[in-house]
């Protein structure tokens, strides 16, 4: 009998997701609460991570064990360093490095998307989207036009020869909400304007690549610029994520966003997106 019931324990660990076998042993973090203030300073590569609604820390803890298969080995402390970062909008989880540690976030997301394609990597069930955040800053012109310009740079000269002309670009701007909130309208912010974030990134992209047009249907490379909800920062202030992404690593229909891990999951409306 006791040989049976090993083996019925045994076969139901093999039907269970690789990340829900030790998600009991995976411990949540705790927020860390000096983050948003660092955020307002410096500037920090993360990742912003979009999940079903209501399943907050069930995705944590599924995320914190695909980024340990795609960023630790046992002499790295680099998931260490990450931060948990407490925001004010559900449906999202944010991880930080420190302000000195600057990751290549766009290899590791593109490494899970690879992995996820090829099958390598079980699909996750409360994850839906990996945004790599290359750069943050506040929400202002001169800041952003730059942190945009240096991303920018940096793409073209590593792709310098695979690109064609002229350069095809695309812009997302992501406030999720953000505007609705009390602090928000009290101190709006003339950045938080679409258009006119929009004439910023395209401007700091043409000032790098005089010879590049929008393409919103096939670009190669998309600048996305995201607002991130931070709780415990001061009224007014607002800090966005940036990210230069090639191709291979976002989805322009029905909108410009980041691929998503799971191409197949049906459960998107009841995410914050």
């Amino acid at each position: 009998m006791e040989g049976t019931d090993t083996a019925r324990i045994k076969e139901e660990e093999e039907e269970m997701k690789p990340w829900e076998q030790h998600s009991s042993v995976i411990k949540l973090p705790r927020y860390d609460y000096n983050a948003p203030s660092s955020l307002l300073t410096h500037s920090h590569s993360a990742f912003l991570i979009t999940c079903t609604i209501k399943r907050e820390k069930s995705a944590t803890k599924e995320a914190i064990h695909i980024l340990h298969n795609f960023l630790a080995n046992p002499t790295d402390t680099s998931l260490a360093a990450l931060s948990l970062v407490k925001l004010t909008r559900s449906g999202l989880i944010l991880f930080i490095f420190p302000n000195n540690i600057f990751h290549d976030t766009l290899s590791i997301v593109s490494n899970i998307i690879q992995a996820l394609e090829s099958r390598n990597l079980t699909f996750p069930l409360w994850c839906h989207r990996i945004l790599p955040i290359q750069a943050t800053c506040s929400l202002k012109e001169k800041e952003l036009q730059e942190v945009v310009s240096t991303l920018v740079k940096k793409f073209v000269d590593a792709k310098q020869d695979k690109l064609g002309r002229p350069l095809k670009f695309a812009v997302g701007f992501n406030r999720r909400g953000i505007e609705e909130t009390k602090s928000v309208k009290e101190n709006l912010n003339a950045l938080l304007d679409r258009s006119k974030c929009f004439e910023i990134v395209a401007s700091a992209v043409n000032n790098v690549v005089k010879d590049s047009v929008v393409d919103l249907r096939s670009p190669e490379l998309s600048v996305l610029v995201e607002v991130l909800p931070l709780s415990g920062i001061p009224n007014g202030s607002i800090v966005v994520a940036v990210s230069v992404l090639p191709s291979n690593l976002v989805s322009t229909k029905p909108r410009l966003c980041v691929k998503a891990l799971n191409p197949n999951n049906t459960k998107e409306g009841s995410l914050a997106q």
